[in-house]
């Protein structure tokens, strides 16, 4: 870098010099111009800081606040070990899934007995602004896969399917995951998957 710059201040000094001189003549040489110089320093300096601050602030924020804001419990993991948010599912896990937390998935083994298991995670592109857009957009992404999986299943297993998406606030964050799901039941069924799909 430094010989680059060296080189554009010499071009500019021949050009400054051969203007000035009254006395060259057209296509004489600037052989005359003087070339620039460059010193670097030899030394180091010898001081350096030999102390690291060691002091924290002695007074930290006492109130905290005491809710989050309504409609973001979906974007919150729960503090249960298998309840996670439905974002974070992939194709082929089994899980449960409770009416009163609808971004939330409760893991589970797919031998045992669970409501829905993922077969496709899929993300949404584009500009929505409201919920009844993005499920548009959410089942389009899941409609021929889950179609055609649940085809692939043995009779009477799956009954239903589930597509998670987010709430407008979490696509605006940049939650853009959906997870296309199909289910042993359809609403409040009691029925249960015990195994996982085909």
């Amino acid at each position: 870098m430094l010989v680059a710059g060296a080189a554009v201040a010499a071009v500019v000094l021949m050009a400054a010099g051969g203007d000035d001189s009254p006395d060259d003549k057209p296509g004489s040489s600037a052989s005359s111009s003087p070339s620039p110089t460059l010193s670097l320093p030899s030394e180091l300096p010898s001081k350096l800081p030999s102390e690291v601050p060691t002091k924290l602030p002695s007074q930290f924020p006492t109130e905290l606040p005491s809710e989050f804001p309504s409609g973001l419990e979906s974007l919150i993991p729960s503090p249960a070990a298998d309840e996670v948010p439905y974002y974070t599912l992939q194709a082929g896990d089994c899980f449960d899934t409770d009416a009163a937390r609808p971004g939330q998935a409760a893991k589970r083994s797919c031998r045992e007995p669970h409501d829905a298991e993922v077969v496709k995670v899929a993300e949404l592109e584009g500009d929505y602004a409201t919920d009844s857009a993005l499920q548009k957009a959410a089942s389009a992404l899941c409609e021929r896969t889950l179609d055609s999986k649940a085809e692939s299943q043995p009779e009477d297993t799956v009954r239903g399917t589930l597509v998670q998406y987010p709430d407008p606030t979490g696509y605006r964050v940049g939650i853009d995951d959906v997870a296309c799901s199909l289910a042993a039941d359809t609403g409040a069924g009691s029925r249960k998957l015990t195994q996982p799909l085909t």
